[in-house]
C-alpha cells in the first residue's frame, strides 16, 4: 500500500519548489510507535529553514512537525493509545532517556533526540509513524486545521514564555507576529502581562491588536527600559540589540527561533545590569501536554490559512514571504 507525500531530496529555495509529490509505502509503526492517518500538518518556520538547507537534518525527508491525524494501528508496547483516537505530534519525536539531560528533565536538550520532519518523516503526507510516549491529545474544542498550529508555535511559544521569566502584570515584548507569536500573546494577556508587539506589517498588527496586544508597532518605535521581558520569534539578530534596549533591569530576551541570522555586534551597556539573552531549544513533554491543557481552557484561539498538500511549496513560499494570516496548515485529503 503506498501514500502520497511530500519529499524532500535536496535542499533548494522553496521558489524552485524543491519539494516533489511521491509514492511511498505506507509506514509500519514499531512496537511503541503508532501509525496515523494525517488531516492535516502545520507549516512552520523550522520547515523552511529545512528545505532551504539552513539547518540540515537527514535526506531525503518528508518534512512537518505540527500533524494532527487519527490512530489506525498501534505497536505491540503502545498503550498511550487507541485506535481511532486523534493524536497531535510534534517536533519531539524521541529521546534517549539516559543522557543527563533526560535524567535531569531537560529532555529537550538530549544528546541523541530525534525530531519529527527532520530525522524521521513527518506530516507533509497522508500516512505518518509516531512514537506514542511523545504523542498528545487534542482539545475536543479544537478542530484539526486549528489545532495544527498548537504542536510546535504553540508549544514554543508557551516555553519560551517561561524561559523569558515574565510574571503576571508585567510588560513583555513579542519581536514578529507570526503562527507562534499570535497564540504568545494569548497566553500572556491570560497571565495579566501588558504586551507589547513588535511588527511591521499592517495586517500582524492589526491581529496582534485585535488578541489583546497593550501596544503595537516598529521595534525601533520602543522605548528604552520599557520592557520586563521579551521573546524573539523574528529570525533576524539584528533585532537582539533594539530588543536589548528595551529591556529594563534584569530583564531577559528569549530567542524563539531554531535558526536566526548573525547577531551583530552590540555595546555592552545593553546587556549591563544584569539583563539575560538565551535561546530556547526544542521543548519537552511535558510543555505539549501543559499547552495542550491551557488550550483547551482559554481556550486560544489560532489563525490558519489552509493549503491542499499538493500545495506545499507554494504554502512554505508564502511564509517566506510573511503572507500568511496566522500559520499556515496543509490539509490532506484521502
Amino acid at each position: 500500500m503506498f501514500m502520497k507525500a511530500q519529499l524532500l531530496r535536496q535542499p533548494r529555495f522553496v521558489e524552485h519548489s524543491p519539494l516533489e509529490v511521491v509514492d511511498l509505502p505506507i509506514p509500519t509503526p514499531g512496537n511503541d510507535e503508532v501509525l496515523l492517518r494525517v488531516h492535516a500538518c502545520g507549516v512552520c518556520h523550522t520547515d523552511l529553514h529545512t528545505v532551504e538547507g539552513e539547518i540540515t537534518g537527514n535526506l531525503p525527508i518528508v518534512p512537518g512537525h505540527q500533524i494532527v491525524g487519527v490512530v489506525e494501528k498501534v505497536g505491540g508496547n503502545a498503550t498511550e493509545f487507541r485506535i481511532g483516537d486523534r493524536v497531535g505530534v510534534p517536533w519531539l519525536h524521541h529521546t534517549c532517556g539516559e543522557c543527563e539531560f533526560c535524567r535531569s528533565d531537560r529532555e529537550n536538550l538530549c544528546d541523541r533526540a530525534l525530531f519529527t520532519g527532520f530525522h524521521v518523516n513527518g506530516g507533509y503526507a497522508e500516512y505518518a509513524v509516531a512514537s506514542a510516549a511523545f504523542a498528545v491529545r487534542i482539545p475536543d474544542n479544537f478542530d484539526d486545521a486549528h489545532a495544527a498550529p498548537l504542536l510546535c508555535a504553540g508549544i514554543i511559544g508557551y516555553r519560551a514564555l517561561h524561559l523569558s521569566s515574565v510574571r503576571p502584570q508585567q510588560t513583555i515584548g513579542l519581536y514578529g507576529f507570526g503562527a507562534s507569536a499570535h497564540i504568545a500573546v494569548q497566553i500572556a494577556v491570560r497571565w495579566g502581562c501588558d504586551v507589547f508587539v513588535a511588527t511591521r506589517g499592517a495586517e500582524h498588527q492589526r491581529l496582534a491588536k485585535e488578541l489583546g496586544a497593550a501596544w503595537v508597532g516598529r521595534a525601533e518605535d520602543l522605548p528604552n527600559d520599557t520592557l520586563h521581558a521579551a521573546v524573539m520569534f523574528a529570525p533576524a539578530g539584528t533585532l537582539v540589540p533594539e530588543a536589548s534596549r528595551a529591556l529594563r533591569k534584569g530583564g531577559t530576551l528569549a530567542l524563539a527561533g531554531i535558526y536566526m541570522t548573525p547577531i551583530p555586534e552590540m555595546k555592552y551597556e545593553l546587556l549591563y545590569h544584569e539583563r539575560i539573552v538565551r535561546s530556547v531549544a526544542n521543548a519537552t513533554r511535558d510543555d505539549a501536554r501543559e499547552l495542550m491543557r491551557l488550550a483547551g481552557q482559554i481556550p486560544l484561539r489560532t489563525e490558519v490559512q489552509t493549503f491542499p498538500l499538493e500545495d506545499a511549496n507554494r504554502a512554505l513560499t508564502a511564509l517566506k514571504r510573511s503572507e500568511i494570516h496566522g500559520a499556515g496548515v496543509l490539509i490532506i485529503n484521502h
